[in-house]
């Protein structure tokens, strides 16, 4: 994957090394060392330049971002894909329940991953699976993808500085109170399991969720919910240590009546874009198996 940016040098930038003022652009160390094996990578004025040598108010710095190889693990495969948005560094994609965002045992080929790596190979265009948001299986929707090395560390470090805002739907039966508030817990891995997590105030890391009810019907309620840290199972494990697991999950409350799966849906994603800076908004509707229990008009 190519991606080519240019900077133009201003009297509040200069002079400056031109790895300094790259390191102030949020590119990573790999990322840094990666541009020096390759000699046409940097340019000043349209010459090649050493990362050593210094940038001066007016040049024109140019960045050629070189990605040739693949995620080697990861097998093309023609499987539905629904995209909500592309650009030169990411994609925003609406992803359904039940697939598995990569390959692992017993699932191989059938991954949000393996769908990316043929519409890449399809293109013709080198992949390498980064995925900001990892969302359990059968969670569904927005999902966001870098596309090179750049967008991806940038976003890294805005995901720990809790500049990546997400708002997800959940399903609970019954009624809340109070209707609105903040679970802080924090959370690690159950004693005797490696999948299950669980509260745990000695040694678990922070966790911080914002709950509010948004609609009751059918002895249930939607909840909308924000997250400030994302760890695994957060809100699953959140919302039963307030006495109102999600139904249909599996782990935590297999309260399968209505649903198959456990009722939660990556509803919104926003940020200021890793490259261009400007804001981003992305949103993928509500599931129908969620819109049966609770009609929703989104």
């Amino acid at each position: 994957m190519n991606r080519t940016l240019t900077y133009t040098l201003s009297d509040q930038t200069s002079p400056i090394k031109i790895e300094h003022f790259l390191r102030t652009k949020g590119y990573s160390r790999q990322l840094i060392v990666n541009l020096k094996k390759d000699r046409d990578s940097v340019l000043i004025n349209g010459n090649p330049r050493y990362m050593n040598e210094r940038l001066h108010s007016g040049d024109e710095l140019t960045i050629h971002i070189r990605e040739t190889e693949s995620s080697e693990k990861i097998l093309p495969v023609p499987l539905p894909l629904d995209i909500l948005y592309e650009d030169e560094d990411l994609l925003a994609v609406n992803k359904p329940a039940g697939m598995p965002i990569h390959p692992s045992i017993n699932n191989y080929d059938n991954t949000l991953a393996n769908a990316l790596a043929y519409y890449f190979h399809e293109q013709k265009k080198p992949f390498i699976f980064r995925c900001t948001n990892r969302l359990d299986r059968d969670t569904s929707g927005v999902t966001i993808i870098s596309k090179n090395l750049l967008c991806s560390g940038i976003l890294a470090s805005m995901v720990m500085k809790q500049q990546v805002h997400r708002q997800y739907l959940a399903i609970v039966r019954g009624s809340l109170f109070p209707e609105s508030g903040t679970i802080n817990a924090p959370l690690g891995r159950k004693p005797g399991s490696i999948i299950e997590r669980t509260v745990d105030y000695e040694q678990g890391e922070p966790a911080v969720t914002h709950y509010q009810v948004v609609k009751k019907e059918n002895g249930h309620s939607l909840i909308s919910l924000y997250l400030e840290t994302g760890r695994t199972h957060q809100i699953r494990i959140h919302m039963k240590s307030i006495g109102s697991p999600l139904i249909g999950d599996y782990l935590y409350n297999p309260d399968m009546e209505w649903i198959r799966r456990q009722a939660l849906h990556s509803h919104k994603m926003s940020f200021l874009h890793p490259i261009t800076r400007k804001y981003m908004e992305f949103m993928a509707p509500m599931p129908e198996d969620m819109q049966r229990i609770i009609s929703y008009p989104i």
